[in-house]
């Protein structure tokens, strides 16, 4: 009697705890630690993966799992996978096969130098236009060769003004959900058609800042910035300290201004201290590296010439042109990197190409309509950018793995999967923002997918082959965490562990 009164006891618990989480289907009320030992090896995929998403730094989160057989489409594993999350980085998926899909795998960006005057001698009697074209792979060094070219042309002096061009896209630098906080960091840069990198990293629209220490603990320590530009003012409050003392430096531009203020100490043995900051107003920047490339090789403005932003005229002869790598390999540092700038150049590339509007608007619109065409109800997803810095952005983890089971069946599908980082690989161009992760055991360079990272938001997504060869494509969409990341990255590595140790046959 006992026995049948507290087994009873025991239903109504359970039926009580199922009724609360039908009403809070998302909710994770986990509360311990599941480790591989808890889960044997002959228990079926399910059975694996709802054991290792009790776990303890799960609770109170919004998580979403699905996992598909890339051959048949098929459903495998899912948890709350309809349900829309933030995907943070994972939106670059969408961007990505958007932008093959709309510009194609070979597509290039260009930069145009042209004038609407006319060679007298060695003067330029006209303006010198600089036109963007939304290249994020622009140089210094294409700036000294299109100087050293205006140079072979016989020019050696320019009666007229220095204007860089922009209106290939619209005027508007940040997407609408971007942190006032992040604008000073190169995750944050401003986008304009007319931009500058200062390395292959193609980071458009950014300075490098560099802190060094010196051999003595006294006064400030050295600074170097990359590449060199006035158009940034440097503010520099370090200062040297005994090689005992701590390394602590900032590096910040001040909201609205190109004033980069470093602070800090530096001891006399530290390691240099590197940020990328964001440049407010690229366009400008642009035109000063440009007009100190023109200075080096011998071409010097004269009247009351000045750098200003303006149109084209559409008669200017072209003078000098420079393309971009094509879209394949720049999908390299974009995806492999997770470079937010480039999401926002396609996006807005993707606009003018589509729309003849290189805006955020045109550019959802067009990856919109590629998810659609993709067999995505664009009802069932919001876009706000195409980088997933917007903290609005929703998509269902279904849709993501729909979206890499369509991915295979299109002609640039091997480009897109090579642009995924590879669990474990050292090198940052392959390995990627995964390099550090899934280092040992049938994950390391197996797993290609796509990292994603905002605060309480991870996200992983890509391709796994089992044990017994079986491919799988998966999600993961944990939101709403508290706490470390190392832990949620561990849970979403545990996932992927898991798939690629699965075997089916058993």
């Amino acid at each position: 009697m006992i026995r049948k009164r507290y087994l009873c006891l025991v239903i109504s618990v359970i039926v009580i705890i199922s009724l609360l989480n039908q009403n809070n289907p998302l909710l994770v009320t986990a509360t311990k630690d599941i480790d591989k030992e808890t889960i044997t090896e002959n228990a079926s995929l399910e059975e694996k993966l709802s054991a290792i998403l009790m776990n303890k730094h799960l609770a109170g989160t919004s998580t979403a799992v699905s996992v598909m057989h890339a051959n048949t489409g098929k459903l495998l594993f899912s948890q709350n996978a309809s349900s829309r999350l933030h995907p943070a980085s994972n939106m670059k998926l969408l961007t990505a096969v958007s932008a093959l899909e709309v510009l194609g795998e070979d597509y290039q960006f260009s930069t145009e130098i042209l004038t609407n005057g006319k060679v007298k001698g060695n003067v330029l009697h006209g303006n010198l236009y600089v036109k963007g074209k939304g290249d994020p792979t622009l140089l210094a060094k294409d700036l000294q060769r299109f100087a050293r070219d205006l140079r072979k042309q016989g020019i050696r002096k320019i009666k007229g003004n220095l204007i860089g061009d922009d209106t290939w896209y619209d005027d508007i630098r940040l997407s609408q959900d971007l942190n006032w906080s992040d604008e000073s960091v190169y995750t944050g840069a401003q986008v304009s058609a007319l931009t500058l990198s200062p390395n292959e990293d193609y980071d458009a629209g950014t300075v490098i800042v560099e802190v060094l220490p010196r051999k003595a603990a006294e006064g400030k320590a050295k600074l170097r910035i990359t590449p060199k530009t006035d158009y940034v003012n440097i503010v520099n409050n370090t200062k040297m300290i005994n090689k005992d003392g701590k390394k602590d430096i900032s590096i910040e531009r001040k909201h609205g201004t190109n004033t980069i203020v470093v602070e800090g100490t530096m001891p006399v043995n530290g390691s240099n201290a590197k940020d990328w900051i964001s440049i407010w107003e690229p366009t400008g920047y642009v035109l000063d590296v440009f007009e100190v490339a023109l200075n080096e090789a011998g071409i010097s403005f004269i009247g009351h010439s000045k750098p200003t932003r303006g149109k084209t005229p559409t008669k200017a002869n072209k003078l000098a042109i420079k393309k971009s790598i094509p879209l394949k390999e720049l999908l390299i540092p974009f995806m492999k990197l997770s470079n937010n700038g480039h999401g926002e150049v396609l996006t807005k590339e993707m606009g003018k190409v589509m729309h003849n509007e290189g805006s955020w608007e045109k550019g959802i619109e067009a990856i919109e309509q590629v998810m659609s065409d993709m067999g995505i109800d664009p009802t069932s997803i919001l876009l706000r950018d195409g980088s997933g810095m917007s903290h609005k952005n929703m998509i269902p983890a279904n849709a993501l793995t729909q979206l890499l089971y369509h991915a295979q069946h299109k002609p640039w599908f091997k480009v897109f999967k090579q642009s995924l980082p590879v669990a474990g690989e050292s090198d940052r161009f392959v390995g990627g923002t995964l390099r550090e992760r899934m280092k040992t055991g049938p994950a390391k360079s197996n797993v290609m997918a796509k990292t994603g990272s905002l605060t309480g938001m991870s996200t992983l997504s890509g391709y796994v082959m089992t044990k017994d060869q079986h491919p799988i494509i998966f999600s993961i969409m944990i939101n709403n965490y508290l706490g470390s990341s190392k832990h949620i990255m561990a849970i979403e590595d545990q996932i992927a562990e898991t798939l690629a140790e699965h075997d089916f046959s058993k």
